[in-house]
């Protein structure tokens, strides 16, 4: 079994076991590292090329070493200009060693489900205890809140009680009008008897003088 993984712009063949040096990788000795971005991938009877990596495949590893390269020296020469440089140079690289390379099929295999796993007894009755706990104190904001909405609709009854004096007083004010009305016109009625009793006075002043200007005819014996 062996695949092909791309890190740090390179590309290697790694078997599970074996000591790898690639780039280097930031990370301290023992750490874990897994390598995502695998090519190729062969279990000794089907190869899988990826297009272009495989997602069902990763490697696994750990740090042994982080360490430098033997130095190797760089010399900068110009022939008849006096230019001449030199300058050293080490490659910092990182030991990784191949734990194992395995599809997420393997993987789910492997791990357990959760739901399988016994629960303790001890910590559902620590669970119950804060349910309970929990379900009390949201109780008593709520009673805290019954009894102020209650005290907040006792509240406003007085307003009503105005409303229905105000209500007694607009239904008093106009039966007193109607009274004044009704007096009015009963004092107003008088007048019209008096207005009658003058009209007949003048005429009973008329008809004498009508009675004396009609002269008597002699009659012819």
């Amino acid at each position: 079994m062996y695949a092909v993984v791309n890190t740090g712009g390179k590309q290697y063949k790694v078997k599970q076991g074996e000591i790898l040096r690639v780039e280097k990788i930031p990370g301290d000795v023992g750490s874990p590292v897994t390598f995502d971005r695998v090519l190729m991938f062969s279990d000794g009877e089907t190869v899988s090329i990826g297009q272009p990596v495989l997602d069902d495949v990763a490697v696994e590893g750990h740090i042994v070493e982080q360490g430098k390269a033997k130095k190797i020296i760089v010399f900068k020469y110009k022939r008849r200009k006096r230019y001449r440089r030199k300058q050293g140079h080490r490659q910092q690289f990182t030991a990784v060693q191949i734990d194992s390379i395995s599809t997420k099929e393997a993987k789910a295999k492997k791990t357990p489900k959760k739901a399988d796993e016994p629960k303790p007894e001890a910590k559902k009755v620590e669970t119950e205890t804060e349910a309970k706990k929990v379900e009390a104190k949201k109780a008593a904001p709520k009673k805290e809140a019954a009894k102020k909405t209650e005290a907040k609709k006792a509240a406003p009854k007085k307003p009503e009680a105005k409303k229905a004096a105000a209500e007694d007083a607009g239904a008093e004010k106009p039966e007193t009008k109607k009274a004044a009305k009704k007096t009015e016109t009963k004092k107003a009625a008088p007048k019209k008897t008096e207005t009658k009793k003058a009209a007949a006075e003048k005429a009973g002043a008329e008809k004498p003088a009508t009675q004396k200007a009609v002269p008597q005819e002699k009659t012819e014996d």
